[in-house]
């Protein structure tokens, strides 16, 4: 290799931007696979980068890395810790974090594609690398398709992605099925009178834990609510943002019916004079990883690191929006989780029952993975995941 991927995660890590915004990341990006002799285009779906490998006739393999950061101020205290800021959507000024490890996404596509590129001998196909914007929003997958993606390059046979999460560094997890859960987030605006007393309806909180079957999943959270300028003067609007997750399309149906229901009940019983309303603000569906692409990709990432190292770590409630590409294209797709934790750090917490309190998850602004050996990993993944279908 003669990239110096440590350096370029840090610098990734140092100089972090927010969804659609990412024009620096996706510069760096790009340069790399031009000097790595890809065709490169860059501002798809606004700011998000295409490079295309063509290597004789074969399967055409699409590879995604996403590349955005959170409005999260850093506190891992490392020595190449980000200060940056940004403007959110709203025009407030946030810090912002790579809280969610996208800067080791790029760094790992970038270190599988030289290694591909380094190994193009033993294979043929077509490479399609995507450098995904605004995952975070839910939204950078759709906006590259909708810029016409599947029009203007080589449509996949198979779309593979892998993403950074806390298990011990070293350690895969990958399953067939539903990986992660389908979402929806829902902003309902109940409108009421103003005046001197009575709170908003209650949120519908209880829908998971009443109304879903427990051998399921399904998660409803209300994460903001909005209402008032004053102590003392009851607005006469209130707004509830909510996010819903559930793992397959029966649930997803039952939870949103479940929602309108009880929201406009609770909107009738409290005599509101206007019905409420109940829009949606984004939706992903779930990542389904194919059955037979799974059992291959499986089979490489055992060979390329050993039975051990690759587990099923079983649904996760988090949602992604890297289906899209596999959904719209009529292909498989394949989602694997690689982690980032010092299996030191990471035994020592199981052993005293303290996981959930000193390992801090996607999003945290504890959270940071170990550059080495997530790097090396994440390469060796990713490469020999594509190479199993470029034949």
């Amino acid at each position: 290799m003669t990239i110096d991927l440590e350096a370029l995660y840090i610098d990734l890590h140092q100089h972090p931007e927010l969804s659609f915004q990412e024009t620096r990341t996706a510069g760096i990006a790009a340069q790399h696979l031009r000097d790595l002799g890809l065709e490169v285009e860059e501002g798809v779906g606004v700011t998000g980068v295409v490079g295309v490998l063509r290597n004789g006739e074969g399967p055409v393999v699409w590879v995604r890395a996403d590349m955005d950061a959170l409005p999260v101020e850093e506190q891992t205290g490392l020595s190449y810790a980000s200060t940056a800021k940004g403007i959110d959507p709203a025009g407030t000024t946030v810090p912002v974090m790579h809280a969610c490890g996208h800067d080791m996404h790029v760094t790992a596509m970038i270190g599988a594609v030289e290694k591909l590129v380094s190994e193009r001998s033993g294979w043929s196909g077509t490479l399609v690398v995507l450098i995904q914007p605004a995952e975070e929003y839910g939204a950078g997958a759709r906006a590259m398709l909708d810029d016409g993606i599947l029009d203007r390059y080589p449509k996949p046979d198979v779309v593979l992605g892998q993403h950074v999460t806390p298990l011990p560094a070293g350690v895969i997890g990958v399953r067939s099925g539903t990986q992660m859960a389908a979402s929806d987030g829902l902003t309902v605006t109940l409108h009421g009178r103003g005046g001197h007393g009575s709170p908003p309806p209650p949120p519908p909180q209880t829908i998971a834990s009443r109304e879903i079957d427990p051998q399921g999943v399904a998660v409803v959270t209300v994460g903001s609510i909005h209402a008032g300028l004053k102590n003392n003067i009851i607005p006469a609007e209130a707004k509830l943002e909510l996010s819903l997750r559930y793992p397959n399309e029966e649930t997803r149906e039952k939870v949103l019916a479940s929602v309108e229901r009880i929201v406009r009940a609770e909107a009738t019983a409290s005599g509101a004079e206007r019905e409420p309303e109940i829009r949606t603000d984004h939706t992903l569906p779930a990542t389904i990883n194919d059955e037979h692409a799974t059992a291959r990709v499986t089979a490489a990432l055992q060979r390329a690191l050993g039975e051990a190292a690759v587990i099923d770590p079983g649904m996760f409630t988090g949602s992604e929006d890297v289906s899209w590409f596999a959904r719209d294209a009529g292909v498989p797709l394949v989602f694997w989780f690689w982690g980032g934790i010092d299996p030191t750090r990471f035994a020592e917490a199981v052993a005293a029952g303290r996981l959930g309190e000193d390992i801090p998850t996607n999003h945290s602004p504890f959270f940071a993975p170990e550059i080495h050996p997530t790097i090396e990993v994440g390469v060796t993944a990713l490469s020999a995941a594509a190479r199993e279908f470029l034949a």
